[in-house]
């Protein structure tokens, strides 16, 4: 679909006191036809960006079943056009970041003497969970003078509310 003209049917621009006689019941099956096109492309989009149901629905809120005039499918269909514009941009980008963190990562396991202390969360890399690769010293501060660095991953989530060993006992 071309996103600079999402629409099959070209617009037409009449003069002032021009009348077109418009079969209103084939305009408005093709306006249908368009919103139900773009709601699946949105949902689609949606279903891509966030495969776990990590954002909000992208549903409209608050719209309940009532009979829209030609203007108001016109402007929901462009609305819809305009949402899917920005859902499809927006996942191009985070593809793009998440690209160059893999790269970044790659780099880290091959080198991991040029990025001491550098710290790539799954996330950032579009994984799931709440673990992180991070370049450390091995065997500590003696690893750390010698030079001796590995890239470890660490295990995961900490303790449900932040107690564990470091903030006392559970209460």
């Amino acid at each position: 679909m071309d996103l600079a003209h999402p629409y099959p049917e070209p617009l037409l621009i009449l003069a002032p006191g021009q009348a077109l006689d418009v079969d209103e019941r084939a305009a408005r099956r093709s306006l249908r036809d368009q919103i139900a096109r773009l709601e699946r492309e949105l949902s689609d989009a949606f279903v891509t960006a966030f495969p776990r149901g990590t954002s909000d629905s992208p549903a409209a809120p608050g719209v309940g079943p009532r009979l829209l005039d030609l203007g108001e499918l016109e402007r929901v269909r462009d609305s819809l056009a305009e949402r899917v514009h920005r859902v499809r941009v927006e996942i191009a980008e985070r593809a793009d970041r998440q690209e160059a963190n893999r790269v970044a990562l790659e780099r880290m396991l091959l080198e991991p003497e040029h990025h001491r202390f550098e710290v790539m969360p799954l996330r950032e890399l579009g994984e799931p969970g709440c673990g992180a690769y991070q370049v450390r010293p091995r065997l500590g501060l003696i690893g750390m003078l010698c030079g001796w660095w590995q890239v470890k991953l660490s295990s995961g989530c900490p303790l449900a509310g932040g107690r564990g060993p470091r903030h006392g006992p559970l209460r």
